[in-house]
C-alpha cells in the first residue's frame, strides 16, 4: 500500500505532454528519451536514486535504465509511445527492491507498447529505421549514446535490407525543456506544496536555534521536517552556514559552532515528486539582530521587495536585478561600505564584490531548472507559468576593508514565485522575513 503523498499529475497527464512533445517535432520523427541509472557510491552500494527530470517529465515512472521512445511517423498512424523498462526477476528483486515489469508497464505508464530494456538493441534498429530525424539529447547520458550510434549505424551498413538512418539528428533540449520552462496548474499546485513545507522547515529551524548550535542540528532540523510532511529527499545538500561561513554561496560542511550574536544563513528546499522549493532565510541566532546586522539585512530586504515589484509579465529578470543592485548600491553607500556618486557606482560594478551571483533562476524538477534566459542577444520577457527564484545578497568577509561591525556578515534571502497574469506570486511567504517578524518568532 502506497502511503506516501499522492500526486496530482496523472497519466493523463503524462500522455498530453508526449504528444506535444510529438507536435513540435517535425514530420516522421523518433524522440528517445533515457531514464537515469544507479550511480555507485562507494565499493557495491549506490547513491539514492533519482529519475532523469526529462524522463520522469513524460512518464512519471520512477525506475532506472529504461528508454522511452516516441514517434510521429505515419507508419503508427500518426504518434506512438513505447517504453523499454527492466524485466521482473525474482532473485533481484529481492535485493534490490520491486519491478514494474514488461507485463503491466504499458497499461501502468498509458503507452502503446512495453518491452524489456534487454531487448533494446534488438528492436532499436528496426524502430529507428525510416524516420527522417531522431531527438535525443547528445551527450548527456554515455549509456544512450551508445546503443543511438549503435542503432544509427546499423541501418546505414543495411541497405540491402533497405535500412535508411535518419537524415538528421536533432537535439531534444530546446523543445522539451521550452516545455518545462513553462509550469501547468498542477505543477504549481505540487511547487506551492514543496514551498510551504520547506517553510515549514525553516520556521522549525528558527525557532530551534540557540546560541552555541551546531550548524549541522539547524541542518537536521530542517531534513526531519521535510520528512515528515511527505517529502522524502532535498532538492539540493542545504547549506547552514553561522557567521562567516554564510559568505560562502555554496557551504557544505555545515559542522560548526554557532556563536552568540553571530547570523546564520540557511538555504533549503525539499523535493515533492520530483519538484524542487529553495529558500533562503538569514537570522540571528540567538533571536535579536544587531544594529549592523539590522542595517544590512533590512537592505537585502527592500533590495528583494524592489526586485519583485518589477517581475511580472512583459518585464525581464534583468529589470529586477537592475532594482535590486540600485538598492544596494544606494545603501552600501549610505553605509560607508562603498564611496563616491551612486551612478559611478554603478557603471563601474562596484556592488559585485559583496553581491557576486545573480538575482535568481527558474525552478521546477531541477532547483536550478532548464530554460533559456537570453534569445537571440535579448533577455527573454517573463510570461504566466514561470517559476523562479528571488535571492539578493550581501557578503562582507572579514577581510573586507569596511568598518568593523559589518565585517564577517553573510545575507541572503530568497523566496520563490510563479509569474501570473497580473504579475507574480510568492510561494513561499509563509517563511518570516521582516525583521520584527523574526525577532518575535524567536522569542
Amino acid at each position: 500500500m502506497n502511503h506516501g503523498p499522492i500526486s496530482p499529475l496523472s497519466n493523463e497527464d503524462f500522455k498530453q505532454r508526449r504528444s506535444e512533445l510529438l507536435s513540435r517535432c517535425l514530420p516522421n520523427s523518433l524522440c528517445i528519451i533515457p531514464a537515469a541509472s544507479l550511480v555507485k557510491r562507494s565499493n557495491d552500494t549506490e547513491y539514492a536514486f533519482r529519475q532523469d527530470s526529462d524522463f520522469w517529465y513524460l512518464t512519471g515512472f520512477n525506475e532506472p535504465e529504461a528508454v522511452l521512445l516516441l514517434s510521429n511517423s505515419d507508419d503508427y498512424n500518426g504518434q506512438m509511445s513505447m517504453v523499454f523498462v527492466q524485466p521482473t526477476d525474482a532473485f533481484a528483486e529481492v535485493w534490490h527492491g520491486r519491478r514494474l515489469g514488461v507485463r503491466n508497464a504499458a497499461n501502468t505508464l498509458g503507452v502503446d507498447y512495453a518491452h524489456s530494456v534487454e531487448e533494446l538493441d534488438e528492436h532499436l534498429t528496426d524502430i529507428v529505421d525510416g524516420h527522417h530525424q531522431l531527438y535525443f539529447a547528445s551527450k548527456a547520458n554515455p549509456r544512450a549514446d551508445d546503443f543511438i550510434e549503435f542503432a544509427i549505424e546499423s541501418c546505414r551498413s543495411a541497405p540491402k535490407q533497405s535500412k535508411a538512418a535518419p537524415h538528421a539528428i536533432c537535439d531534444i533540449r530546446p523543445i522539451l525543456h521550452g516545455m518545462r520552462l513553462i509550469k501547468c496548474e498542477k505543477e504549481i499546485e505540487i511547487l506551492k506544496r514543496a514551498a510551504e513545507i520547506s517553510a515549514e522547515a525553516h520556521i522549525r529551524a528558527m525557532k530551534y536555534a540557540y546560541a552555541g548550535c551546531n550548524e549541522f542540528e539547524l541542518e537536521a532540523e530542517i531534513k526531519h521536517e521535510f520528512a515528515i510532511k511527505g517529502a522524502k529527499h532535498e532538492a539540493y545538500h542545504s547549506i547552514v552556514g553561522g557567521g562567516e561561513n554564510a559568505c560562502i554561496l555554496h557551504y557544505t560542511e555545515n559542522n560548526q559552532a554557532i556563536a552568540d550574536g553571530e547570523l546564520v544563513l540557511i538555504d533549503a528546499g525539499c523535493e515533492l515528486h520530483g519538484y524542487a522549493a529553495d529558500i533562503t532565510r538569514t537570522f540571528p541566532v540567538n533571536g535579536q539582530f544587531t544594529e549592523a546586522q539590522k542595517a544590512l539585512y533590512q537592505l537585502v530586504l527592500d533590495s528583494q521587495y524592489a526586485a519583485l515589484e518589477a517581475l511580472k509579465p512583459g518585464n525581464t529578470i534583468a529589470q529586477g536585478m537592475s532594482a535590486a543592485v540600485r538598492v544596494i548600491t544606494e545603501g552600501l553607500i549610505e553605509l560607508g561600505i562603498l564611496q563616491g556618486d551612486l551612478d559611478e557606482n554603478l557603471e563601474d560594478e562596484t556592488w559585485k564584490a559583496f553581491f557576486m551571483h545573480g538575482l535568481g533562476h527558474w525552478l521546477g524538477l531541477d532547483v536550478h531548472d532548464v530554460g533559456v534566459y537570453k534569445s537571440k542577444g535579448k533577455d527573454c520577457p517573463l510570461v504566466p507559468g514561470m517559476v523562479m527564484t528571488v535571492e539578493p545578497g550581501l557578503y562582507i568577509p572579514s577581510s573586507a576593508k569596511v568598518a568593523p561591525q559589518f565585517k564577517g556578515i553573510g545575507i541572503r534571502i530568497e523566496d520563490d514565485i510563479v509569474i501570473t497574469e497580473s504579475g507574480h506570486k510568492v510561494l513561499t511567504s509563509k517563511v518570516p522575513k521582516r525583521i520584527e517578524d523574526i525577532e518575535a518568532l524567536m522569542s
